[in-house]
């Protein structure tokens, strides 16, 4: 049976009848369609070339990558370059960004010819960075030794500093290229920059370690995929696979992993980490707190509760080099992979969003207890509210579930302690509350008419034929979807949402638009992971196929990753980009007169082979080009050649 076929059964009768029914019409207003179309664009093809391609009347500018010198003493990017050299330098695996405008008051205001570009760097590869590892048979993820079971310790150093945050001032010159401003306030936010711990946790017995006996700090940031903007105009960094940087070795008396419930729901490892950091040779604390095996008499003595200050979304002032960057644990703890907020309202609370991106996790939503006001607005309102798990209904309504001590059974008897135990474990407080199991929640976004909220859902392999349910609609989904939801009374703070599909992914005949359609040639693609909406209410999708599958199988058919544009009205979509070989499309934002575009490239070359990286033969040299040792991961710019807005 076609796979086509199999939509039309319950499941998908109940997606469609939500499609065609007017379960939204009642509660949000139709915007009648402009007379301009709003993809004024012609769609490109699917590619496999090791280049960027944009529609026809664009071009693109590749700025930042991997290794640019920003701070200190401006080391120029070279293989060689110390781990102290790659803490003045653009780190690597570009992710979530944003453009401050120099002069702007807040996130959509100011100039569009010079700001501060703020982005992530979500990870790293090993392989790509060392001297070492050149001839060695490794995979993106290997690192290189010392005998058995130690690291060069500067090469950890420039792994840890290669991660976190860049914050860069960029200025357009005459000729329409952006460049570096030397700038006192370009700097870079690492796995090492002390932070403060603030929220409900501080201070509590969850986060004291050696370094912060009394819990209220701790250093770095790891892991950052997509961000956040607040209200404020500060910068929200969401910290997602951090599990993967630390080991817990304890075991109980018959030699059993013995771990508390908040390092094993979130699967940190009880054997090697991801890059082995805590081996490195010179044995500093800064770097065997990674591993949290009990080795003192108490949590003061050692780490076991380092893994405990990673999970949070951490706050950064982009415009104050002297700002301490602050961990907001009333957010919850989790694989954040970004935030967003609903538009401020004086006199309101301030509301806003964020996913859980792992296979069967969830979509959280935090309203603040105290009110917005323009002129008092700050990063306390992130310290002091609710932090709400959703449950999508099958009728198309949902809930919003509080996760407060004392509600909804978190209470002692069914094993939550405080507020900071359910929201150092906000995961098993979801699990308690009966929250929608989700197909990896990844990006969110919020259309700035309507107040809809946006998520992508990447996908989830591992969900069974009898797990299937109108939100998560697909046993064994390879191709993901992205949902939609609108508060009741178009309220953000309210418990209550209807909600409907806005895509289902996939090929011709395994995927669905708002309409009813299949996507083609013109919009086919898979796997959605970056979302943002523009002031048009244009959707920005971008795609990530990973590399185990892209131009794989029956993944080839998508070519490499992209990103779309899609019309909130008409549910239609066309494809505006594609990347080069091996990466993941991500981060997109514009200046504030919508004229220019910046998105990043990540990982390009990853799909490598340890056998050809051995032999130095890499499957891309972007953006670089021939004679470059390496791909680099580094930022486009994106604008109209006749200096229109992007996308119309």
């Amino acid at each position: 049976m076609q796979r086509r076929q199999v939509l039309k059964g319950s499941v998908a009768l109940a997606i469609t009848s939500m499609f065609a029914s007017p379960i939204l019409s009642a509660i949000r207003p139709r915007i009648a369609k402009a007379q301009n179309p709003l993809l004024g664009f012609k769609a490109i093809p699917i590619s496999e070339a090791d280049t960027i391609i944009v529609p026809e009347g664009y071009k693109a500018q590749v700025i930042l990558p991997w290794g640019e010198p920003i701070a200190g003493d401006y080391p120029d990017y070279r293989l060689e370059n110390t781990g102290a050299e790659q803490g003045m330098q653009i780190g690597s695996h570009h992710d979530g960004m944003h453009f401050f405008p120099i002069d702007g008051n807040s996130p959509y205001e100011g100039s569009s010819e010079e700001g501060f570009l703020v982005m992530n760097h979500e990870y790293i590869e090993p392989r790509y960075m060392h001297t070492s590892a050149q001839g060695k048979a490794l995979t993106r993820g290997d690192v290189t030794m010392i005998g058995e079971n130690r690291r060069d310790s500067d090469e950890v150093l420039k792994e840890m500093n290669a991660h976190g945050v860049s914050i860069v001032h960029i200025r357009k010159q005459r000729n329409g290229n952006w460049t570096v401003v030397k700038d006192s306030r370009n700097r870079r936010i690492t796995g090492l920059t002390p932070m403060e711990i603030n929220g409900p946790v501080r201070g509590t017995d969850f986060v004291k370690t050696h370094y912060s006996k009394d819990g209220t700090a701790t250093r770095g940031t790891l892991n950052n995929c997509a961000h956040g903007v607040t209200p404020w105009n500060t910068y929200l960094a969401a910290e997602e696979n951090w599990h993967g940087y630390f080991r817990n070795g304890d075991v109980d008396n018959q030699g059993n992993p013995n771990l508390p419930r908040e390092h094993s729901r979130y699967g940190v490892s009880t054997g090697d980490t991801r890059y082995g950091w805590e081996l490195a040779a010179n044995g500093n604390d800064e770097y065997i707190r990674f591993d949290a095996s009990t080795k003192g008499n108490n949590a003061i003595e050692d780490y076991r509760n380092e893994p405990n200050t990673f999970g949070w979304v951490v706050e950064i002032d982009p415009f104050n080099a002297n700002h301490t960057p602050q961990k907001r644990t009333a957010l919850g703890r989790f694989r954040h992979e970004g935030i967003v907020f609903h538009p401020a309202v004086e006199g309101q609370p301030i509301v806003c969003y964020s996913g859980d991106d792992a296979r069967f996790e969830y979509i959280y939503k935090y309203v603040s207890a105290q009110p917005y006001f323009a002129q008092t607005a700050g990063g306390h309102l992130l310290d002091n509210g609710t932090l709400y798990v959703a449950r999508f209904n099958e009728d198309g309504s949902g809930d919003w579930i509080a996760l407060v001590f004392g509600q909804n059974g978190l209470t002692p008897e069914n094993g939550f302690n405080s507020q900071a135990d359910v929201l150092v474990n906000t995961r098993s407080a979801a699990d308690f509350v009966g929250a929608t199991k989700m197909d990896r929640p990844e990006w969110g976004a919020i259309d700035p008419q309507t107040g809809e909220v946006y998520f992508t859902l990447t996908n989830n392999t591992s969900r069974e034929a009898d797990q299937v349910d109108t939100v998560n609609p697909r046993a064994s989904n390879r191709w993901g979807q992205i949902v939609r939801w609108q508060e009741q009374g178009n309220n953000p703070s309210t418990n209550a949402f209807k909600w409907e599909m806005f895509v289902l992914a996939g090929p011709e005949d395994d995927s669905q638009t708002l309409k009813g359609d299949s996507l083609d040639r013109e919009n086919q693609f898979c796997n959605p992971d970056g979302l943002w909406i523009d002031a048009e209410r244009r959707i920005w999708i971008q795609t990530d196929m990973s590399e185990s599958v892209i131009n794989t199988g029956d993944f080839a058919q998508f070519g490499n990753n992209m990103m779309l544009a899609a019309d909130p009205e008409t549910g239609a979509i066309r494809r505006f980009l594609t990347g080069p070989v091996g990466q993941e499309i991500t981060g997109v934002i514009t200046t504030p007169d919508r004229r220019t575009m910046f998105i990043n490239v990540q990982h390009p070359g990853a799909t490598s082979t340890k056998e050809d990286f051995a032999q130095g033969k890499i499957n891309s040299q972007w953006p670089d080009g021939n004679g470059s040792p390496y791909p680099r991961s580094a930022t486009v710019v994106i604008t109209k050649e006749d200096g229109g807005i992007i996308g119309s």
